[in-house]
């Protein structure tokens, strides 16, 4: 199971009022995807980056049947959903808690935020589509309450075609989130400033307080 390693930069927890959890992609590093918050609206933010174990949280593509995925998928769900408890338990209400990931972080941040639909500070996912060889509608539930969600990916994507993230968007939408999808031509496996200034926009309000 994924251990509960993670890696913090930031504002302190004890004092921040925001918090963004931040996931990162196959084969990289908490600090990886710590480093995008440099170019993010969230300096005010505590910034919370968990560590996946053997640098992937799940061994398969997202599109695998689920069960080839587990029981890893459901350990890292299980994470965040830990994670989010403890910045609960800080004094940071749900409402104040944003999401960010990139590539295989970003099919795990809308695969969460989807299942526990509610009123959440925001999610940019970079790169992603909820999970499953079909999508199960039966997981996801609850109220978004307008919460911004962004997604930006490429057409062609290697890893994420642009179907997926269109059939996810319409789950996403369907409860309640106001969400934004942008595909890149051409833009292959990567973030371009471009996403990261429409997510700042989308997600972060346009804070100019960097």
């Amino acid at each position: 199971m994924h251990k509960k390693n993670i890696v913090t930069a930031g504002k302190d927890i004890s004092t921040a009022s925001k918090a963004l959890i931040m996931l990162h992609g196959r084969g990289a590093t908490a600090e990886d995807i710590l480093s995008l918050a440099n170019h993010l609206h969230v300096s005010d933010y505590a910034l919370i980056a968990p560590q996946a174990t053997n640098y992937t949280w799940y061994p398969y593509s997202f599109l695998a049947p689920v069960q080839q995925n587990e029981p890893w998928l459901s350990y890292a769900l299980a994470l965040i959903e830990d994670i989010v408890a403890d910045v609960n338990k800080a004094g940071i209400p749900s409402d104040k808690i944003y999401f960010a990931g990139f590539s295989q972080g970003a099919c795990l941040t809308l695969e969460f935020v989807t299942r526990n639909a509610q009123r959440w500070g925001g999610a940019a996912a970079f790169t992603g589509g909820l999970i499953g060889e079909s999508i199960n509608h039966a997981n996801y539930k609850g109220d978004f309450k307008n919460t911004p969600i962004f997604i930006g990916t490429s057409d062609p994507d290697p890893h994420v075609p642009v179907a997926r993230v269109n059939a996810s968007e319409a789950v996403i939408k369907n409860l309640k989130a106001d969400v934004t999808v942008k595909v890149y031509k051409n833009l292959g496996h990567t973030i371009a400033k471009e996403e990261i200034d429409l997510a700042n926009k989308i997600v972060w309000g346009g804070d100019v307080n960097r």
